[in-house]
């Protein structure tokens, strides 16, 4: 059990800690990467754990940070458990309706149906004034998380915001490992592995599927309003085909499929990204290549190493 959980301790410890160095800059950049790494674990559960390669998972992502600014007033700031909820039920409603219709469709198929229906839902909010248009939405003030009179934290803290995030990236990963291990995770694990025998077996696999993508979406949803709640602003970039291209990079690069791939990749690109770009104008190249070296010379991704690194510590060939 301690072999097992090693890697996701320390890794958890080196986050709880960070703060620590006082580099207010590198705390808000953390907490977007954790954000980021939310939306990662929910793609993953797609690609990773039911097979489902879906290339327009920021769709939900986009819909849960529009609704934390479509739900804010102006002049006061709105309640972050009533609008947070509302967020996610919107999400998860969308990922229901566009689930119900894109797995009719397999393979290659699947991808550019999910990719139609993203940039449908980019459109909706680049197109109309009720998403603010190209210029996208602010949200004039930050949640409010009191409960009965009492505060939490205060969003307007940036290490309160760093806090509020692990804690919600702590709760989302545990959920997933305890999900993944119930009978309906090992159901969508079979689906992965063989669709035609589980069906032959007599489980209904569109239901689990569609169950999988609404769960999904509602994950992504939630990462879409941390965003949105961080940063104070929303634009239809968000649900581009870009982001959810980026979103399918963290999960291959940390490795699909292994519980801390997404969040490795997560940390990964975004980490180089900003490595590259402080260095050069160039810096797409220099990106480019550093994930093309990683993906022929780490094909099963960089959640791997903590594999291979256990291995060595403790010896022996089981991952368990």
């Amino acid at each position: 059990m301690l072999r097992r959980h090693a890697a996701p301790l320390a890794l958890a410890v080196a986050i709880a800690l960070f703060p620590l160095s006082g580099a207010t800059f590198y705390v808000e950049l953390t907490a977007k990467i954790m954000i980021m790494a939310i939306f990662a674990l929910s793609l993953d559960l797609l690609v990773g754990w039911t097979g489902l390669v879906s290339f327009g998972h920021a769709a939900f992502f986009g819909v849960g940070a529009y609704a934390l600014a479509i739900l804010s007033p102006k002049a006061a700031a709105a309640g972050l458990w009533s609008t947070l909820a509302l967020a996610i039920v919107a999400a998860a409603l969308c990922a229901l309706v566009v689930g119900v219709f894109v797995l009719r469709t397999r393979g290659i198929y699947f991808i550019m149906v999910t990719l139609a229906f993203a940039q449908m839902f980019y459109f909706v909010f680049h197109d109309t004034k009720f998403g603010g248009g190209s210029d996208g939405r602010y949200v004039n003030l930050k949640p409010d998380a009191s409960i009965l009179g009492f505060t939490p934290f205060d969003l307007d803290k940036p290490l309160h915001v760093y806090y509020a995030v692990f804690a919600l990236l702590l709760a989302v990963w545990i959920f997933l490992q305890l999900l993944l291990r119930s009978p309906f995770g090992r159901a969508l694990q079979g689906i992965r592995a063989n669709e035609q025998r589980m069906r032959a077996l007599g489980f209904p696999v569109t239901a689990y599927k569609l169950a999988a993508f609404t769960l999904a979406g509602a994950i992504a949803g939630l990462s879409g309003y941390l965003l949105a709640a961080q940063t104070g602003f929303v634009n239809p970039e968000i649900l581009s085909w870009h982001q959810s291209g980026n979103v399918l990079l963290m999960v291959i690069l940390g490795g699909a499929g292994t519980p801390l791939g997404p969040v490795v990749g997560a940390f990964a690109l975004t980490l180089m990204h900003e490595f590259f770009s402080s260095y050069t104008r160039h810096w797409q190249l220099f990106l480019g290549a550093a994930i093309v070296l990683i993906v022929l010379f780490m094909p099963g991704g960089l959640g791997h190493l903590t594999r291979r690194v256990r291995r060595s510590l403790f010896g022996g060939t089981r991952d368990g």
